[in-house]
């Protein structure tokens, strides 16, 4: 796991450098851009062997030492995972759902009871991460 959050960095380093690249013009920049590519699917297939070595490593350790230190933290970084996921989800479900019953407000103000479970239906997606977080958290 740790192999993957040391990566992450330079894959979204070589990544900049190949949009950087791609905004100067002429075959030179083509150039840089391909091997820019190419070094980026060299570090992936190192790096998807350097994971695949250490997983069976792992797997001859004991079960208890694997449980305390893998598993917790995989548990902890998805449960993060879930709910920053959720409630980018629910920012961008209420932001177009809060425009709309606003400018159905305007026309209508009769309608504000419907407007606004609409948009609670899009705050609750925040709420299913978090669910999900609890839930993760507890198995950790």
């Amino acid at each position: 796991m740790i192999t993957w959050l040391i990566a992450l960095p330079v894959v979204a380093v070589v990544f900049a450098v190949t949009r950087l690249l791609l905004h100067r013009s002429g075959r030179t920049a083509l150039r840089w851009v391909v091997a820019a590519d190419a070094l980026l699917l060299v570090g992936a297939a190192a790096l998807l062997a350097l994971a695949l070595s250490d997983g069976s490593a792992q797997a001859a350790t004991t079960t208890a030492a694997a449980q305390g230190s893998g598993s917790g933290s995989a548990a902890l970084i998805g449960a993060a995972i879930s709910v920053a996921g959720a409630s980018i989800g629910a920012s961008i479900a209420v932001a177009y759902t809060g425009a709309a019953a606003l400018a159905a407000l305007s026309e209508r103000p009769e309608l504000f009871g419907r407007a606004m479970v609409i948009v609670g239906l899009a705050e609750g997606i925040a709420i299913y991460g978090l669910v999900v977080a609890i839930i993760l958290i507890g198995k950790a």
